[in-house]
């Protein structure tokens, strides 16, 4: 995924929506929580054409 694509989903996301994204975003801790969830790994892997 690159910037733009990252900015389009932004757009489409609504206000309440893209706070929380913002937010977990800048908690390292809380990124990184998500990203180690069985289902954030399988995204990853599909998006990466890792399936």
């Amino acid at each position: 995924m690159d910037k733009n694509n990252v900015e389009q989903l932004f757009k489409k996301l609504s206000e309440e929506d893209r706070k929380r994204v913002e937010n977990i975003l800048a908690d390292k801790n809380k990124t990184q929580q998500i990203l180690n969830t069985p289902q954030a790994q399988a995204l990853i892997k599909k998006l990466m054409g890792d399936q």
